[in-house]
């Protein structure tokens, strides 16, 4: 939020004055020109309105990318209950129906990719290809009750993740809220431009009429009524640029608040009434949202690098199953029946029980590179740390030295506007007793006009500096806490 912008505004965007002369019958050329000023009020009156507070809680609750913030964390959520999960045992059921020979033999053999056909019979000296059904029905229990703390590194990740996902929404919310707040100011400023340029309008209008009618009565040269003129001309070039600038900004603060929208006004809510009053000591920059979702990428990165570090460990499991088993081959007396119904029925039923290790040993050396490349994201995020306390130690002794100099401008352009507006009555009465030119008047007369721009931006400006150390600070209630809500 830099200030040298509006104030090289100020060279542009001259007010008008508050004391413009008794209104006097327009000429034909200029009617259009009322005919605009009231459009323009009746789409005025016609605008929403809309406070500050009003302003922030639209725009949480509607600007997309916040949004998109918030199905993180629910994502993150999800998360740590898939992976709570795999605390509980596998249970594995399944059936099969089989149509096949029963040819055997003694030997071993390695399955096919994982396919392992293993067919079961007597071992005959002669091949028998008559096929017959079969049938297969398992139920397994796999429950690994010790994995030297694997389930809970991967636990403690994924609430590390959610952690920082929270952190970033919080950060992400305070960021979009101070932009909102400084929108907000901005748009007020160019609201109030306007404004000045409207009456700056007015009044080149009658000092033209006038200049006009003394030109041709005799009273006064002729290069008055030019002069006059290009001074007009400017006038309302000033007010279309004031114009222009006021409905960008009004699409720019409206953008934040979620919903585009032509017809918003911001309210004054006394940001003109009085200036920011210097607070007392400041909380530090170190609870900044910014550092603090630095800090939760840090402890993510090391629970991510605790987990893979387990993921070497070795697992114990305790297994139970049971199956049943049928086939068209008889077990009595090894005969054959072909037919289905005689295939599916179980002959032979079995159980199991048992206890299982597992055990990857050579699995450590992609562990081990896993584990150092988590490792430097961890010290990347350090550094991040590092870099992000460096940029908020210096916002926030920069934020105290513009504040304090913004609200010494600001306490100046009222002496600045007194002695504007002093200097331009007297002109205008010199002008009006033939005493000086219109030249003279017209340098008076921007004089003002700057002088009450003026007015209007430092006063912004104040009030845009105590936002920058809330900003620095990480606490908006530095700058909401002197507004009137």
């Amino acid at each position: 939020m830099k200030h040298s912008q509006y104030h090289s505004v100020s060279r542009f965007f001259p007010p008008g004055n508050a004391h413009s002369p008794a209104p006097r019958i327009f000429k034909i050329k200029n009617r259009w020109l009322a005919f605009l000023f009231v459009a323009f009020a009746c789409v005025q009156a016609n605008a929403q309105h809309i406070k500050l507070h009003e302003a922030l809680e639209q725009g949480k609750g509607s600007f997309p990318f916040l949004r998109a913030k918030q199905a993180e964390i629910h994502s993150a959520e999800s998360r740590i209950k898939s992976v709570k999960t795999d605390y509980l045992p596998a249970f594995i059921v399944q059936d099969q129906y089989t149509y096949a020979t029963s040819n055997s033999v003694a030997g071993a053999f390695l399955p096919n990719e994982g396919s392992a056909l293993s067919p079961s019979g007597g071992i005959r000296p002669e091949n028998i290809y008559t096929a017959t059904f079969g049938s297969f029905t398992t139920a397994m229990v796999d429950w690994k009750v010790f994995n030297f703390g694997k389930v809970n590194a991967n636990v403690n990740a994924a609430k590390a993740d959610l952690a920082r996902s929270q952190a970033d929404y919080e950060n992400e919310l305070f960021q979009h809220q101070v932009k909102i707040i400084d929108a907000y100011l901005l748009l007020l400023i160019n609201q109030k431009l306007v404004d000045a340029q409207r009456q700056n309008l007015e009044r080149a209008a009658v000092f033209k009429r006038v200049t006009d009618a003394a030109v041709t009565s005799g009273m006064r040269p002729g290069v008055d009524s030019s002069l006059a003129a290009a001074e007009y001309a400017k006038a309302q070039l000033l007010l279309l640029e004031s114009q222009r600038s006021e409905k960008a900004q009004r699409l720019r603060f409206s953008e934040l608040t979620g919903e585009l929208r032509d017809s918003i006004q911001v309210d004054t809510m006394g940001f003109y009434a009085q200036l920011p009053v210097p607070s007392a000591e400041i909380a530090s920059f170190l609870k900044n949202p910014a550092l603090r979702f630095s800090q939760s990428q840090i402890d993510a990165s090391v629970a991510r690098s605790l987990a893979i570090k387990r993921s070497y460990l070795p697992s114990v499991s305790l297994v139970g199953a049971g199956w049943g088993r049928g086939s068209g081959v008889s077990n009595k007396d090894d005969s054959f029946r072909t037919d289905f119904g005689s295939g599916v029925k179980y002959q032979v039923y079995n159980y199991l029980f048992g206890i299982s290790t597992r055990w990857n040993l050579t699995n450590i050396f992609k562990v081990r590179n896993d584990y150092h490349a988590e490792q430097f994201q961890a010290e990347r995020f350090k550094s991040l740390y590092q870099t992000q306390q460096l940029q908020l130690d210096r916002q926030s002794r920069e934020s105290e030295i513009q504040f304090q100099l913004s609200l010494a401008q600001a306490r100046l352009t009222p002496v600045q506007l007194a002695a504007a507006r002093t200097a331009f009555n007297q002109a205008e009465a010199r002008y009006q007793s033939g005493l000086t030119d219109l030249f003279t008047l017209a340098q008076s007369v921007n004089a003002l006009n700057r002088a009450e721009v003026d007015k209007f931006v430092t006063n912004g400006n104040a009030w845009r500096s105590l936002l920058l150390k809330a900003a620095a600070a990480g606490d908006l209630s530095v700058f909401l806490n002197q507004i009137a809500q």
